[in-house]
Protein backbone atom coordinates (compact mmCIF):
# COMPACT_ATOMS: atom_id res chain seq x y z
CA UNK A 1 0.00 0.00 0.00
CA UNK A 2 2.75 2.75 0.34
CA UNK A 3 4.40 1.73 -2.62
CA UNK A 4 1.20 2.38 -4.15
CA UNK A 5 0.95 5.73 -2.64
CA UNK A 6 4.05 7.08 -3.72
CA UNK A 7 3.98 6.66 -7.51
CA UNK A 8 1.17 8.05 -9.52
CA UNK A 9 -0.31 5.89 -12.46
CA UNK A 10 -0.03 7.14 -15.85
CA UNK A 11 -4.21 8.07 -15.48
CA UNK A 12 -3.68 10.27 -12.75
CA UNK A 13 -1.05 12.23 -14.65
CA UNK A 14 -2.79 12.61 -17.53
CA UNK A 15 -5.66 14.01 -16.17
CA UNK A 16 -3.92 17.09 -14.78
CA UNK A 17 -4.45 20.61 -16.67
CA UNK A 18 -1.64 22.63 -17.68
CA UNK A 19 -1.48 26.49 -17.42
CA UNK A 20 0.93 28.12 -19.45
CA UNK A 21 1.29 31.87 -19.12
CA UNK A 22 1.96 34.38 -21.67
CA UNK A 23 1.92 38.39 -22.14
CA UNK A 24 -1.52 38.23 -23.96
CA UNK A 25 -2.82 36.60 -20.81
CA UNK A 26 -2.96 33.42 -18.58
CA UNK A 27 -4.10 29.98 -20.84
CA UNK A 28 -5.57 26.89 -19.50
CA UNK A 29 -5.28 23.56 -21.33
CA UNK A 30 -7.35 20.68 -19.59
CA UNK A 31 -6.58 17.13 -21.63
CA UNK A 32 -9.54 15.76 -22.80
CA UNK A 33 -7.89 13.25 -24.95
CA UNK A 34 -8.98 15.30 -28.18
CA UNK A 35 -6.37 16.23 -30.59
CA UNK A 36 -5.93 19.89 -30.46
CA UNK A 37 -4.72 22.27 -33.24
CA UNK A 38 -1.22 24.34 -33.07
CA UNK A 39 -1.82 27.73 -34.21
CA UNK A 40 1.24 28.25 -35.94
CA UNK A 41 0.87 32.05 -35.44
CA UNK A 42 1.60 31.74 -31.94
CA UNK A 43 4.58 29.65 -32.23
CA UNK A 44 5.87 32.38 -34.76
CA UNK A 45 5.54 35.21 -32.38
CA UNK A 46 6.87 33.28 -29.48
CA UNK A 47 9.81 32.96 -31.51
CA UNK A 48 10.10 36.58 -32.71
CA UNK A 49 9.90 37.52 -28.89
CA UNK A 50 12.42 35.36 -27.75
CA UNK A 51 14.76 36.70 -31.04
CA UNK A 52 14.29 40.45 -30.07
CA UNK A 53 14.57 39.59 -26.47
CA UNK A 54 18.14 37.68 -26.99
CA UNK A 55 18.89 40.54 -29.62
CA UNK A 56 18.46 43.18 -26.55
CA UNK A 57 20.11 41.21 -24.17
CA UNK A 58 23.65 41.00 -26.62
CA UNK A 59 22.82 44.59 -27.39
CA UNK A 60 23.54 45.76 -23.94
CA UNK A 61 26.34 43.19 -23.30
CA UNK A 62 28.38 44.62 -26.30
CA UNK A 63 27.43 48.02 -24.84
CA UNK A 64 28.99 47.73 -21.84
CA UNK A 65 31.73 46.02 -22.86
CA UNK A 66 32.83 49.62 -25.29
CA UNK A 67 32.03 51.69 -22.12
CA UNK A 68 34.48 49.42 -20.07
CA UNK A 69 37.11 49.91 -22.70
CA UNK A 70 36.27 54.06 -23.79
CA UNK A 71 36.61 54.72 -19.82
CA UNK A 72 39.66 52.34 -19.44
CA UNK A 73 41.16 54.49 -22.05
CA UNK A 74 40.08 57.83 -20.63
CA UNK A 75 41.20 56.89 -17.29
CA UNK A 76 44.57 55.38 -18.57
CA UNK A 77 44.97 59.05 -20.65
CA UNK A 78 44.92 61.10 -17.84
Amino acid sequence: MWFNLNYMSGEQITNHSVETHSESGLHSYKNSGKKRRVDINILLNNIRQEKKKEKLESTIFFGLIAAVIVVTGIIVSI
